[in-house]
C-alpha cells in the first residue's frame, strides 16, 4: 500500500465561480440555520469532481481539521454526504449527493424531522391541556386548534409529496401560476 503523504493533501486554489459558491452557501447556511463550516463544506464537496478527504478539506477552505470532522458528521447526519472508499487509501473520502432533488428531499426531511414534528407534538399536547382547563378562553383554545390544524395539514402534505413521483412533481411545480388558474383561484382575495 502507498503510503500518502501531505504533499498530496495540498490542493489547487479553487476556480473563482467554486469560491464565490462556496462562500455564499456558507452565508445561506447561516440563515437557514446551518454553521457556515458545514454549509461550506458541502457546497465544496458538491461541487468536487472527485470524493475528498477531511484533511483536503480543512487546507481548501482553511478551516481547523476539527472544525471539518465535526461539520462532515452533522452533514453524513443529515444524509448529504456519504463516505466513498478510495482503493490503495485507509482515509475516509467523502461525497456530496449530487441528484439535487435527493438533496433538497434530504434537508426537507430532516428539517421536519428536527423542526415541525416536534411542534406539532407540542401542539397537540397544549391543545390537550387546554381542552381541560375552564381557565383558557374559546377564543385562545379556537387558536390553538387551528394552529395544530395547519401544521399538522403541512405535515401530511409533506409526506404526501415526498410520495409524488419525482417527474410529475417537477411537472407541477413548473406548471406554477396555470395550478391557480386551472383551479379559479387566479385574481381571488388572500383569505
Amino acid at each position: 500500500m502507498t503510503e500518502i503523504t501531505e504533499q498530496e493533501d495540498r490542493v489547487a486554489p479553487m476556480p473563482p465561480a467554486v469560491a464565490e459558491f462556496v462562500l455564499q452557501w456558507g452565508e445561506l447556511g447561516k440563515q437557514w440555520g446551518v454553521s457556515r463550516s458545514v454549509a461550506q463544506i458541502h457546497a465544496l464537496l458538491y461541487l468536487a469532481d472527485a470524493p475528498m478527504t477531511a484533511e483536503a478539506i480543512a487546507a481548501q477552505l482553511a478551516m481547523a481539521r476539527s472544525n471539518v470532522s465535526t461539520s462532515l458528521r452533522e452533514l453524513l447526519d443529515w444524509k448529504l454526504i456519504r463516505r466513498v472508499p478510495v482503493l490503495g487509501d485507509r482515509r475516509e473520502h467523502f461525497a456530496a449527493e449530487q441528484d439535487i432533488w435527493a438533496m433538497v428531499t434530504c434537508i426537507a426531511a430532516g428539517r421536519k424531522a428536527r423542526e415541525i414534528d416536534p411542534a406539532e407534538a407540542a401542539l397537540k399536547q397544549c391543545t390537550a391541556m387546554a381542552g381541560d382547563d375552564p381557565a383558557i378562553s374559546a377564543g385562545a383554545r379556537e387558536r390553538l386548534d387551528t394552529m395544530l390544524d395547519f401544521v399538522t395539514t403541512m405535515s401530511r402534505w409533506h409526506d404526501q409529496m415526498l410520495g409524488v413521483p419525482k417527474p410529475a412533481l417537477m411537472a407541477l411545480i413548473r406548471m406554477g401560476d396555470g395550478v391557480t388558474r386551472l383551479l379559479g383561484l387566479a385574481g381571488r382575495k388572500k383569505e
